[in-house]
């Protein structure tokens, strides 16, 4: 029996069939690898869950909370809607093309070239996102989140990120946000640089295993960013 990632989150989560959660807990029973994932798994769930609890306790801002408001329902023009569909059908899949090559080549051009980024390290967007934005402060809608913030064994501060362009791992050095994994866009954009396929969940994981001590809070997040990351 295969047992997936999702598979392994689902069961940690709670949210298997009863038949296939027993299917799931006698693989990990049986197999010490799968224990040690769903034990990560479990972990990272309890790690986030009081990093993320404080923030959920705090009132809505206003300005959020008139982007949540209802809003009159759109008209959909169906005619459009189709032709668009139709045009998007004509494009070439990459992955007909070329397969994970090109796919890696992508994932790095996301990253990499723009803004005259040394080789290795984040562009001037990205960068910027990194260096100014704060958990707490963030719209759901935005285009690149920070998922938490830490420092790894170096005592370097490193943040997770994920965008509709890629999800990953910057570090901040005397260069800039070196990036020590990405993985996939919120968009399912795929890339087997660093970490061939991984998903937000994966960065998460890694960024568990990189910590070394809590992530940051509220308050540490600003003193962190008041002083330049640094």
């Amino acid at each position: 029996m295969t047992i997936s990632q999702e598979d392994i989150a689902a069961y940690v989560d709670g949210e298997l069939s009863s038949e296939r959660e027993a299917k799931v807990a006698a693989a990990v029973a049986a197999d010490p690898e799968l224990q040690r994932q769903v034990d990560a798994h479990r972990a990272l769930k309890a790690r986030l869950s009081g990093h993320f609890a404080p923030i959920a306790e705090e009132a809505v801002p206003e300005a959020l909370a008139a982007q949540l408001a209802p809003k009159p329902a759109e008209v959909v023009d169906f005619t459009a809607a189709r032709e668009k569909r139709q045009a998007r059908r004509t494009l070439p899949r990459w992955s007909w093309i070329a397969g994970p090559a090109i796919a890696a080549t992508l994932a790095l051009a996301v990253f990499l070239p723009r803004g005259g980024a040394p080789e290795g390290y984040a562009d001037a967007q990205l960068a910027g996102v990194l260096d100014s934005q704060l958990v707490a402060e963030q719209l759901p809608g935005a285009d690149t989140r920070i998922l938490l913030s830490f420092r790894d064994g170096d005592g370097d501060f490193c943040r997770a990120f994920s965008g509709s362009e890629g999800s990953g791992i910057a570090c901040r050095d005397a260069t800039g946000w070196k990036l020590e994994a990405l993985g996939e866009g919120s968009e399912g954009a795929a890339t087997d640089y660093r970490m061939a396929g991984a998903s937000e969940g994966d960065i998460l994981e890694r960024a568990q295993q990189m910590a070394d001590g809590p992530a940051l809070d509220a308050t540490a997040e600003e003193e962190a960013r008041a002083s330049g990351w640094r």
